[in-house]
This record gives structure tokens, sequence and C-alpha cells, in this order.
């Protein structure tokens, strides 16, 4: 049986989660829980990763898989799923791309109010995430409102998470203002089976 080392509360794990569910795969794999942080990684995620990250997928029968993008790409080939559909696989990495740059900016913003003493935090940096997560977020409702309303992908999971992130940690930051399209996608795709079983909560 595979291991996934992750944390229920991290988008990038919650991106390869939903797609175990998405592919019927999520019986052969094991959760192994970390809470980890760059400052205090977890002893899993250091075992599992040189870079001590997660999400990651130890596999008995080949190398451990890091990076969420490998891991839902591999999860996606094991089952041929075809959620990375090679007729438009660069519009689909690309959307994936658009959604990790945004989670990745998101928990940073965390990261910086939970990680660094409260002397050393610095606005202008959680204001410099803030404006890559709004940059992306107009560049969903202005470019990709066709694509995430179309058979599902790879790329919609991954937006998928990143919005239900922006719900969970910067609620109060209200992504959907001015955003009706994405606001109105999302409020279906979060009723998926796959995002109901996977709801961060804590």
């Amino acid at each position: 049986m595979m291991q996934l080392v992750g944390n229920p509360a991290s988008p990038f794990v919650r991106k390869v989660r939903v797609m175990l569910l998405e592919t019927g795969q999520e019986d052969e794999v094991e959760m192994i829980t970390a809470a980890t942080s760059p400052t205090n990684p977890a002893p899993e995620a250091v075992a599992a990763n040189p870079i001590k990250k997660i999400p990651a997928l130890i596999r008995p029968e080949g190398c451990t898989l890091y990076d969420s993008r490998v891991i839902t790409r591999y999860l996606d080939a094991r089952a041929d799923a075809g959620l990375y559909k090679e007729t438009r696989v660069w519009e689909v990495l690309t959307l994936e791309a658009t959604a990790d740059g945004l989670m990745d900016a998101a928990v940073l913003m965390v990261y910086e109010g939970r990680v660094r003493p409260e002397n050393m935090q610095y606005e202008g940096w959680i204001d410099a995430q803030w404006g890559k997560v709004e940059g992306a977020l107009d560049a969903l409702e202005s470019r990709w409102m066709s694509h995430l309303r179309g058979p599902l992908d790879a790329g919609q999971i991954a937006v998928g998470c990143a919005l239900g992130y922006l719900d969970f940690r910067h609620g109060e930051r209200n992504w959907r203002k001015g955003r009706g399209a994405l606001d109105d996608w999302f409020a279906a795709f979060s009723q998926r089976e796959s995002m109901v079983a996977t709801q961060p909560a804590g």
C-alpha cells in the first residue's frame, strides 16, 4: 500500500486527496499525518522528501514522489483517468500552475503570521503575496471560466482546492468580490463528493 505524508489542512495535500477520490484510488493509500512547518519540519516529511515539504507519496514499487503536481500526474496516469488529457495538456498544466501559485502565496501569508516573531513580520511582504493571489484570481475570472466549466481535469481540482484554502485561511479578505463567475463555479464545484470529503477544519 502507498502512503501519503501530509496534513489535511494543506491545500496541496487536499489536491492529492481529491485526485485519489476522483480516480477511485483512495483505498490504496494510507494517510500519514504530519504537522510540519518551514522552521520545524515534521520527521515524516524530512524522511520522505529532501526538501522537507508535504505532500510526499511513498510507493512500495518505486521512488517516493513529492511536489503535488508530480503526485497528481502520477495518480492520473496510474488510474488512466484522463485528467491531464493530451489534447489540452498545456492548458491543464498552466491552470494547475496558476492555482498552485495562488496556494503558495496564500500559505506564505499564513507562515508570516504563524512562524515569524511579531516584531519581524512585514506587512509589505504580506501585501505582495496577496497581490499574487489577486492576480491569479483575476486571471481565472477573465481568462479561464470556459475551461473551468468544461469536463473535469486536474487544473479544475487545483483551482477548487486553492479557492477552498482562501475560504479556510483568508476568508476575511473576500476573494469573491467582483468575481461573480468564479464564485458561482466554486459554489457548484465545492459540492463534489471529493471536495466535501476533504474539507479542511481547525
